[in-house]
C-alpha cells in the first residue's frame, strides 16, 4: 500500500505543476500533508516535516549564501571576461547563443555547484534570449542538462556518495568513466546545435544591427539581481560594445540612441560600465574563489560555513560603506527568499516521503522487480533504474538507500561493485532537473520560466542524454 501511495503521491505532484494547476511551493506542502493522512500518520506529520527541514537547512543555508556571494562575483565583474567572450561568439545568432549556453553552462560547472552555475548562465545569457525572443525553456533545458552532466565530478556529489555507500575510491569510480562522460556532454552539444537551429528557423537569421534594433520585452532586467536596488544597472539596454579587456566600451552614445559599432561590436548581457565594477579588485575576488573552491573540495569546513565567510569577506572587502552592502543584500533577496522558501517547501515532501516509509518501499519494490536472469546485467539495469530513481528520490535516498541493495544484487551474479557505481551515474543528467533539486529553482526562478513548463521540455533530452552516457559505459566496457 505505502508503495502505491508513494507513486501516487509523486505522480500527482508532478500533474498539478506540469498543468499549473498548483505553484511548485504549494504542491511540495500540500500534496504530501493530504497523502500523510491518507495513510494514516496525520499525527506524525509535525515531526516528518521538522526532520525534513532540519535535513535540508544547511542546503538551504549554502544556497542562500552562494546565491549572496556569487551574486556580489557577478556584480563585482569576476566572470566578465568568460562572458564577454561566450558573448562574442554568440552574436545575434540563435544557434550559437543555445551552443553558447551549453559551454558556458559546462565551463562553470567545473566548480561542481549546480546554483553557481545556474546562476552565472542565466545573468550572461537570459538578456540575449529576452531580446531576440528566443524560447527560456531552451535556455533552462540545455543549462540543467549541461550541468547534470558535469554534475558527476568527484567533488559534485553523486560520485561521493556512490564511493561512500559502496566503500570504494571516488576516483577509481569517476576516471574510467570520463569516456563516457565525455559523449554525454557531446551529446548536449550536439542537442544544443540542434535546438538552436530550430530557434534559428523559428525566428529567422538577425543581424547584429536588428537585434539591437528590437525592443526588448517589458520585464529586461538582469535575472541574476532580482528587483532590489541596483538590480536594474546590470544589464545593457540593447547597446553595443567592443570586447575590450576591460569591458570598456568603444565608440560613444549620444541622446540615448544606439551605438552603431564595427565589426567588433557586441551584444553584452552584462552591462561592462555597471557601478558595482570592481577592476582593481579583480585578483582579490580571483583569488578568494578558488580558496573557497579549493576549500570546498578538500572539505576543510562544511560548505555553508565556506559560503557564509566568504559572503561576509567579499561584501565587506568589495562594498566597505554600509549602504553599498545594503543595496547589493537587496539586490539579490528575490533570488535568496525565492530558492530557500522552494527548499524548506521541498522538506516537507522529503520528510513524508522518508518518513512513512514510502521511499523505502517503493526502493524495495524497484529492486525485487528486476528479473533473476537480468543478474549478470546488473550494471545495465542499475543504470536504467537511475533514471527514474535520482529523478523521484535526492541523491542521498538513491546512492544511500537503493545503490548498496544493487551493488549486493550485483555481486551475486559476479558483477563488480565499481561496475555499478560507475553506472549509478548515468542519471545524473535527468537528476538535475528533478523537483527534489533545490538548485533547479534557482535557474527556473531567474529566468522566468514555470517549472512545469521546464519539466516537459527537458525531461525527454535528459533522458536521451543520459541514455547516450549509458550506452557510451557499455560500448567502452566501463560496465
Amino acid at each position: 500500500m505505502l508503495t502505491i501511495l508513494g507513486f501516487a503521491m509523486i505522480a500527482t505532484f508532478l500533474v498539478l505543476i506540469m498543468t499549473k494547476k498548483m505553484s511548485p511551493i504549494a504542491a511540495l506542502v500540500l500534496i504530501p500533508a493530504l497523502f500523510c493522512v491518507a495513510v494514516g500518520q496525520g499525527a506524525q506529520l509535525g515531526d516528518y516535516v521538522i526532520e525534513g527541514v532540519g535535513n535540508l537547512a544547511p542546503t538551504a543555508a549554502m544556497l542562500m549564501f552562494a546565491i549572496v556571494y556569487f551574486g556580489v562575483m557577478i556584480d563585482v565583474g569576476l566572470f566578465d571576461p568568460i562572458v564577454r567572450g561566450i558573448l562574442k561568439f554568440c552574436q545575434a545568432d540563435p544557434m550559437r547563443i543555445v551552443v553558447g549556453t551549453a559551454v558556458l553552462a559546462a565551463i562553470v560547472s567545473l566548480d561542481g555547484d549546480g546554483s553557481t552555475t545556474f546562476m552565472i548562465t542565466v545573468s550572461a545569457m537570459y538578456p540575449l534570449y529576452k531580446r531576440l525572443k528566443m524560447s527560456l525553456v531552451v535556455m533552462t533545458g540545455v543549462a540543467a542538462t549541461a550541468n547534470g552532466v558535469m554534475n558527476t565530478l568527484p567533488w559534485g556529489g553523486p560520485t561521493a556518495r556512490a564511493a561512500t555507500a559502496l566503500k570504494l575510491d571516488a576516483s577509481e569510480i569517476f576516471v574510467p568513466m570520463i569516456p563516457a562522460l565525455a559523449m554525454g556532454l557531446l551529446a548536449v552539444f550536439v542537442l544544443a546545435y540542434v535546438l538552436g537551429i530550430r530557434e534559428r528557423k523559428r525566428l529567422g537569421m538577425l543581424t547584429l544591427d536588428e537585434a539591437l534594433a528590437r525592443e526588448p520585452e517589458p520585464e529586461t532586467v538582469s535575472a541574476g539581481t532580482g528587483t532590489g536596488a541596483g538590480g536594474k544597472d546590470r544589464l545593457r539596454k540593447g547597446t553595443g560594445a567592443s570586447a575590450s579587456g576591460t569591458g570598456e566600451v568603444s565608440g560613444t552614445s549620444t541622446g540615448g540612441t544606439e551605438d552603431e559599432g564595427g565589426d567588433d561590436e557586441e551584444f553584452q548581457g552584462l552591462d561592462p560600465d555597471r557601478s558595482t565594477l570592481r577592476p582593481k579588485l579583480y585578483w582579490f575576488n580571483a583569488g578568494l574563489t578558488a580558496a573557497l573552491l579549493t576549500a570546498m573540495i578538500m572539505e576543510l569546513m562544511p560548505i555553508p560555513v565556506l559560503f557564509l565567510l566568504g559572503a561576509a569577506l567579499a561584501l565587506t572587502v568589495n562594498f566597505p560603506h554600509m549602504p553599498d552592502q545594503r543595496a547589493r543584500i537587496a539586490a539579490h533577496a528575490d533570488n535568496v527568499l525565492n530558492v530557500s522558501g522552494m527548499v524548506f517547501a521541498a522538506a516537507v515532501f522529503t520528510g513524508v516521503l522518508t518518513g512513512t516509509g514510502m521511499v523505502e518501499h517503493m526502493a524495495d519494490w524497484v529492486v525485487g522487480a528486476v528479473p533473476e536472469a537480468m543478474g549478470p546485467h546488473m550494471a545495465i539495469v542499475t543504470g536504467l533504474l537511475s533514471l527514474p530513481l535520482t529523478y523521484f528520490m535526492s541523491n542521498d535516498g538513491f546512492y544511500f538507500g537503493v545503490l548498496p541493495v544493487l551493488a549486493e544484487a550485483g555481486a551475486a551474479h559476479g558483477v563488480s561493485p565499481l561496475e555499478i557505481a560507475r553506472a549509478s551515474l548515468a542519471g545524473q543528467a535527468l537528476h538535475m532537473s528533478s523537483p527534489l533539486v533545490p538548485a533547479v529553482y534557482v535557474l527556473v526562478g531567474m529566468a522566468k520560466v514555470e517549472f512545469g513548463d521546464h519539466t516537459r521540455f527537458t525531461v525527454k533530452w535528459a533522458v536521451l542524454t543520459s541514455l547516450v552516457v549509458l550506452a557510451a559505459g557499455v560500448l567502452f566496457g566501463i560496465m
